[in-house]
């Protein structure tokens, strides 16, 4: 099996800590699909050093909608302990399809942001959230970074293909977060 690219992954995962003896880890899900994602079997891959590697799903558990996973070779809690904080990541082609008008975030990094006139406001950096509390973050250049409510009724046109987000906001968000990120340039603390 060729190794993938690190960068041509998507997460869907991060490991927050190690869980019980036996070498299990508790997730931090990045996914709205965790029966589906997260399965005895399921591989997945993360990097050891500067490497990218692959690990195998052995148990599968979940304790408060967190996925509590054991995996293949990790037999004991000092086996897993280096692994806190590491992302998991899987190939972009094991994703599963979305209905119209869904996304998937690491889709929408990179999207051009313009208002309906036309505008550019930036591009987005990255996603924060999920499901109807996620927000774009667009790196708007010397302005900063703008938060962008990720709601139909402030961005109307989302156009993977086309690498563009048109937004209608509200009066005044723009304005709002420019402010903030000047006065954080100046130094303030809030």
């Amino acid at each position: 099996m060729d190794t993938p690219r690190w960068d041509d992954l998507v997460v869907v995962a991060r490991v927050a800590r190690p869980h019980g003896l036996r070498g299990e880890v508790i997730l931090n899900a990045e996914t709205d699909f965790l029966e589906e994602r997260f399965a005895p079997g399921h591989r997945y891959f993360m990097l050891d050093g500067a490497r990218v590697v692959s690990i195998v799903a052995r148990t599968v558990w979940f304790q408060r909608l967190r996925p509590v996973v054991g995996f293949d070779g990790y037999e004991r809690i000092e086996d897993v302990e280096a692994l806190a904080g590491r992302e998991l990541r899987i190939e972009a082609a094991d994703l599963q399809p979305l209905p119209a008008g869904v996304f998937y975030h690491h889709d929408l990094v990179g999207c051009r942001v313009e208002r309906a006139d036309g505008g550019v406001i930036g591009t987005v950096a990255k996603v924060d959230g999920a499901g109807d509390a996620s927000r774009l973050i667009v790196d708007a250049g010397e302005a900063g970074e703008v938060i962008v409510p990720l709601a139909a009724d402030i961005c109307p046109t989302i156009d993977v293909d086309r690498r563009r987000i048109v937004i209608e906001p509200p009066e005044g968000l723009l304005d709002l977060n420019v402010v903030r990120a000047k006065r954080l340039r100046r130094g303030r603390r809030w």
